[in-house]
């Protein structure tokens, strides 16, 4: 797996947590963290508010210029974020499993869909783990995946 590593002080980590992702977010990540947040509990969904919380905390580091769309609209990629935010959360105690398993897998239903058409290689590892999941977590995943999407906001284009 080949994650960027952008530190806090550079272009792309600023410019993705504060003011823009890509076109299928409104905002950058952290008003749309909140917004997430926001749906959560608006939701009742009190045991997604630490996901909701911590589910793309890694995100900005993983911002970077993937082809010639994300130049031509100034947006960013971020491959495998999901991963990252899980790896900064992984060794905290005060964190339940329950909660990493939700940022670390936050992305998957989507990743399978994509992956299908386009890396067959990628779809099978991401189906295995789909596979590998409780249907209490994958139940979770599903809704989790509507409080993130109601969290990006309208669509630039």
């Amino acid at each position: 797996m080949n994650i960027t590593n952008n530190n806090f002080y550079s272009k792309q980590f600023l410019k993705s947590l504060f003011f823009m992702q890509n076109k299928w977010h409104q905002h950058g990540v952290f008003f749309h963290t909140l917004r997430v947040v926001y749906y959560v509990l608006r939701a009742g969904e009190f045991k997604l508010f630490a996901s909701a919380l911590l589910h793309d905390i890694g995100k900005p580091s993983t911002a970077y210029i993937k082809d010639d769309e994300d130049i031509e609209f100034d947006e960013y990629s971020f491959t495998d974020h999901e991963e990252r935010s899980y790896q900064i959360i992984k060794n905290w105690v005060f964190i339940s499993q329950y909660t990493k398993d939700i940022v670390r897998y936050h992305y998957l239903i989507r990743d399978i869909k994509k992956s299908k058409t386009e890396d067959l290689s990628r779809y099978a590892k991401k189906k295995e783990i789909w596979d590998s999941l409780d249907l209490e977590i994958k139940d979770d995943l599903s809704r989790f995946l509507i409080y993130d999407d109601l969290g990006k906001g309208r669509k630039r284009r």
